[in-house]
């Protein structure tokens, strides 16, 4: 970057020293031009009819203006006599001083002389019609002129080159300096700040992708977490199922190959056959909740409004026989007209959750409050509680409260994690308040 700031000022230099020069020739060329139509008007001066219209005369005013050239002519512009060239006999008339002479007086003109070969200055004047006499002096092109001045342009230019590869060299490095500064301010941790007004925009922009890179880090950071809160569970889970399934299928096992030996009275055929059927039971429904896991997630279904107030009475309604069977008061505070953009089983899934995990959890001669109203529901329960270290698991799928692995609380760790993913999948604002020993309260804000 930086050779190219040089090269492209060394270019400017170069280009601005030629104009300069080019323009600087055109202004004393034209004073030269200037200065020679005051001269010659002087000289002309100097004539007077003394001088004789014939090639002796011409010479001899010629000679007295330093060896000015001098043209006689007539009235017409015809040649009389010239003090330099034998062209006597031909017409001038076509030249642009013989023509403003005859009309104004006077009249100048530059050009190259066709008879001597060289750049003149010509002034003519008009001696009331009689006669036109016409003086005339070398004079340099504006190309001689510059041509002339180029060894002087060499060395100024090779000078102001030089001057210009300095300044080049001290501006780049202060340009260029900040921006390294930036650029390492950039790997930092801290903000990156600059003095300079203009590169604050770069700075901004710098932090900005800081910001993005350090959240993007956390977020994989996280994320690696995460897959490490889901190795975990996931190892746990497998652990929990295989004794959960271990269980029931030990039990029918055992009881079908009883029956199947024989020797069992009617009273433990009968215990046989209730617990095969029990523990049957308990194998369907721990698929059933896998299943049901997974196809929150895989689902597409449209949402609609549902009467959340009918569905949630008649839900509690179904699940007060439970509560009755765990020694448990069910208290109900459901607002009318409750409606809710969702799903019927969804919203059932989520209520009947909380509900049975709040029952499940409880004490003898506890109670579980379920409220809803237009913003949120909440289900309160005065059960054992969770500890605290638990409070950010207790929504992890396959995590359970309960390690004893008896089933005597009938979860198998997925209930809070539907309840998780169906508030997720609706935009709901899903959280818990939970002291050991006093109960929980888990509150969905809608």
């Amino acid at each position: 970057m930086k050779w190219r700031i040089w090269l492209l000022s060394l270019g400017i230099t170069l280009v601005c020293v030629l104009i300069s020069g080019f323009a600087s020739t055109q202004v004393y060329y034209n004073s030269t031009i200037d200065d020679s139509k005051r001269f010659l008007r002087v000289y002309m001066n100097e004539f007077d009819e003394s001088y004789s219209l014939d090639r002796q005369g011409a010479e001899a005013f010629s000679q007295k203006l330093n060896g000015a050239r001098v043209t006689f002519m007539d009235g017409r512009g015809t040649v009389i006599a010239d003090s330099l060239a034998d062209d006597t006999g031909s017409s001038h008339s076509d030249r642009s001083e013989i023509k403003d002479a005859i009309l104004n007086g006077e009249g100048f003109a530059v050009r190259g002389s066709s008879t001597l070969g060289k750049n003149m200055i010509y002034y003519c004047k008009d001696f009331d019609g009689r006669f036109l006499v016409r003086i005339a002096e070398f004079t340099d092109s504006d190309w001689s002129i510059f041509a002339s001045t180029l060894p002087t342009l060499a060395t100024f230019s090779v000078i102001m080159l030089a001057l210009s590869l300095a300044a080049a060299f001290i501006a780049t490095h202060f340009i260029i300096s900040p921006v390294k500064q930036l650029a390492r301010d950039a790997l930092s941790d801290t903000d990156v700040k600059s003095k300079y007004s203009e590169l604050a925009p770069i700075a901004d922009m710098l932090n900005a992708r800081n910001r993005d890179i350090r959240a993007q880090m956390g977020e994989i950071t996280r994320e690696k977490e995460l897959a490490e809160q889901a190795k975990e569970s996931k190892d746990e889970f497998i652990s929990n199922i295989t004794h959960e399934m271990n269980t029931p299928l030990t039990s029918i096992r055992g009881y079908a190959e009883l029956l199947n030996a024989g020797g069992m009275n009617e009273k433990q055929k009968k215990n046989a056959y209730a617990t095969i059927m029990a523990q049957s039971d308990r194998l369907t429904n721990l698929i059933a909740c896998i299943i049901n896991y997974s196809e929150i997630d895989s689902e597409n279904l449209p949402s609609y409004e549902v009467d959340f107030s009918t569905l949630a009475r008649h839900t509690l309604e179904a699940l007060r026989p439970e509560a009755e069977k765990h020694g448990v008061t069910l208290n109900v505070e459901i607002a009318d007209g409750v409606k809710i953009s969702s799903r019927h089983e969804l919203l059932t899934e989520l209520l009947g959750n909380l509900t049975r995990n709040a029952i499940r959890y409880n004490k003898q001669g506890g109670s579980v409050t379920v409220s809803l109203d237009g913003k949120s529901l909440a289900v309160a329960d005065t059960g054992i509680g969770i500890a605290e270290e638990n409070l950010d698991k207790i929504f992890d799928r396959f995590f359970t409260v309960d390690k004893s692995h008896d089933g005597k609380n009938g979860g198998f760790g997925l209930g809070l994690a539907v309840v998780k993913k169906i508030c997720r999948k609706s935009g709901w604002k899903l959280s818990v308040e939970s002291k050991k020993g006093e109960g929980s309260k888990f509150t969905i804000e809608f």
